[in-house]
């Protein structure tokens, strides 16, 4: 190696130590804000040029009041129907045809299901054949009861006799009673057979399709009706202790972006030992926007909180910084303050920063 490379060799072992080096201090600097825009600070002569207290409008300044105002806890609550029935079969058969699929609406009485109803027909028609037949024995031995008297009163036949005739006259009596009954019983089963919808409302779910054997007590349909919809939620106990019957409350429905007034009609009064908590429903008026199972809050009263409001005309910003101009013995002072929510009235309230008292300045 001649003595040239070795210098080559050494130079290039210095330079790239030196530009990382470089690169470094340059990332500090960036980092640092070097080559970011300066906002310039603010002198106090500045601020007495740019508010001269001595001709401030004192007209167009605010004085910072504290106020009470009702505060709410925002308690997670559901849409549910308060009439909503299962539909299901009182009897083994099988199904022919359902009438109604989820979604459809439905009056009180309306045919939902009809169910197989050959078995059903031909036991009325033999019941009914056999409440015949036992009338006509009936009338048969009513006629001997009463030839057997006149014979008795003739003493032609003995008391023996007539007691058997009253004996038989009295046991197809019986007989007919309890077939009149079998008619009864198989009639109402085959009335069984077709499933009427108990209220007005809308079908939620089907469970079944036409070919199935419907099961006594499976569920088949489900409905409810859109015009008991009421809010339901579990309070916490301490909050639930302060509501009444009858209260008016706040209902918010997110997905609507809509805001309810209802009353409260039922607080049950037995706690969830688990989350110690008590169910509290409420009514609320009918839209046909609502759904069972949709989401909703209910904001529960919790007391009263302290509040400074502001006018928002008051405000500047610096970036995503907040602050307002006080006069402060005379002279202008800047106070960052930390905002909430913007009220109907053009005021902003304030979380911090600000006391009661305060004399805010206009900004210029």
């Amino acid at each position: 190696m001649t003595h040239n490379d070795a210098k080559q060799g050494t130079a290039q072992k210095l330079i790239i130590p030196l530009i990382a080096l470089a690169l470094l201090l340059l990332m500090v600097a960036w980092l640092a804000g070097y080559f970011n825009e300066k906002i310039s600070p603010v002198t106090k002569e500045d601020l007495q040029q740019k508010y001269n207290m001595a001709v401030i409008d004192k007209t167009d300044s605010y004085t910072v009041n504290a106020s009470k105002v009702p505060i709410f806890e925002s308690v997670a609550a559901s849409i549910e129907a308060k009439q909503a029935t299962i539909i299901s079969s009182r009897i083994l058969a099988r199904i022919d045809n359902i009438h109604v699929r989820a979604g459809d609406t439905v009056k009180q009485g309306d045919l939902l299901i009809q169910l197989e109803q050959g078995d059903l027909k031909s036991q009325v028609l033999q019941a009914k054949q056999n409440v015949n037949a036992l009338r006509a024995r009936q009338n048969e031995a009513k006629q001997n009861l009463e030839r057997s008297k006149t014979l008795m009163k003739k003493l032609l036949i003995s008391e023996f006799e007539l007691d058997k005739k009253r004996a038989d006259y009295q046991s197809i009596n019986a007989e007919l009673t309890a077939a009149k009954q079998a008619l009864s019983q198989n009639t109402t089963r085959l009335q069984y057979a077709n499933l009427l919808a108990p209220i007005n409302g809308i079908i939620v779910n089907r469970f079944a399709e036409p070919g199935d054997t419907a099961q006594p007590g499976t569920k088949l349909l489900s409905l409810y009706n859109p015009l008991s919809l009421r809010v339901e939620a579990q309070v916490r106990e301490r909050l639930a202790l302060t509501l009444k019957i009858g209260q008016s409350i706040t209902v918010e429905l997110p997905s609507l972006n809509k805001t309810l007034v209802g009353q409260i009609e039922e607080i049950v009064p037995a706690a969830n030992t688990g989350s110690r908590s008590f169910l509290i429903k409420t009514r609320i008026s009918a839209n046909e926007n609502l759904l069972s199972g949709m989401y909703a809050r209910l904001l529960i009263p919790a007391g009263e909180q302290q509040q400074l409001l502001i006018p928002i005309n008051k405000v500047a910003q610096v970036g995503q910084l907040d602050f307002v101009w006080l006069n402060v013995n005379g002279e202008a002072q800047r106070r960052f303050v930390r905002l909430g929510k913007v009220q109907q009235n053009n005021m902003v309230s304030v979380i911090s920063g600000l006391m009661p008292g305060d004399e805010l300045m206009p900004q210029k």
